[in-house]
């Protein structure tokens, strides 16, 4: 299909009439389209957020061919732009998500620690809280640390747990940490942005090599809308599909409480054993609504 592309293009500058040039740009473009298909079609899905970089890495690579085509120097500049800093993010996703960027492109794998065998059965029942349970466990810590994943972008609740750790840390003199994992949300940073947006001090905001060594000193872990970034599958089963995979390490406090909006797996389609763990309790419902009840529960 590459091939016959180039021969589109080629068939089209040596021959410039009407007719023909359109025939050789729908043909490019089709192919161009199947292509596209099958090299994102066969992608697991715990590999679709490399993916998404590499894909917008290839649309800055043609806007900058775009620019020299048409003898346009900002085209060629801003493209080179765009495809580098998807090549940079890219590199970064790969790292946080222990892949290679060739096996995740060829056929939607490629963990660095793979075992041999099929993936580990956990088996257990998760405990099931409420936001009265939840509010008094918070009053009794001396210290959490905040994990949020893509659910709390999803329902807009980053200005909740922003008023949510103030509250802990000015009225109940709790030490409240965030920890960010280099893959949360969507794409590197975004977490980090919506905390900066509602108002989240710089310096609570802790990488995961950072934080991870700081969960086992900690009294309450308090994952929102994060599933594979914290599952610990990713360091107890060779098997899994997301074996090899940096995760925070939530499960090393002394209490974790998991918002979500259900039991469901992950983005990357497996179970996650941290819901059955017994020190793990599991705060069901919307993010946004759920921080904003244990806001008022939270309220002096």
């Amino acid at each position: 299909m590459a091939l016959g592309m180039f021969g589109f293009m080629g068939h089209l500058m040596t021959n410039p009439s009407m007719g023909m040039g359109c025939i050789d740009v729908i043909g490019a473009a089709g192919l161009s389209g199947a292509l596209g298909l099958h090299m994102t079609a066969s992608i697991g899905g715990a590999d679709m957020p490399v993916v998404i970089t590499v894909l917008n890495s290839y649309s800055g690579w043609a806007l900058c061919a775009e620019g020299f085509m048409l003898d346009k120097p900002m085209l060629t500049i801003v493209g080179a732009l765009i495809g580098s800093s998807g090549a940079i993010l890219t590199h970064i996703m790969c790292v946080g998500m222990n892949r290679q960027i060739v096996s995740v492109l060829l056929g939607g794998f490629g963990t660095t620690t793979t075992g041999s065998g099929d993936a580990m059965v956990f088996e257990g029942e998760p405990t099931v809280t409420n936001v009265d349970e939840t509010v008094q466990r918070m009053k009794d810590a001396n210290s959490m640390i905040i994990t949020p994943g893509y659910g709390l972008a999803v329902s807009k609740g980053q200005y909740a747990i922003a008023e949510l750790a103030n509250k802990l840390k000015k009225d109940w003199g709790t030490e409240v940490k965030f920890g960010i994992h280099p893959v949360a949300g969507r794409m590197p940073g975004q977490l980090n942005v919506l905390l900066a947006e509602a108002g989240v001090p710089y310096d609570i905001v802790e990488e995961m090599e950072d934080v991870n060594e700081e969960f086992g000193n900690t009294d309450i872990a308090l994952v929102v809308g994060a599933n594979d970034t914290v599952n610990n599958a990713a360091e107890d089963d060779p098997n899994s599909i997301i074996a090899g995979m940096p995760v925070l390490r939530v499960w090393n406090s002394e209490q974790v409480i998991v918002m979500k909006r259900s039991l469901a797996a992950g983005y990357a389609g497996v179970d996650n054993p941290l819901f059955i763990k017994e020190n793990t309790a599991m705060l069901l419902g919307d993010a946004k609504a759920t921080l904003e009840k244990l806001n008022i529960g939270l309220t002096k």
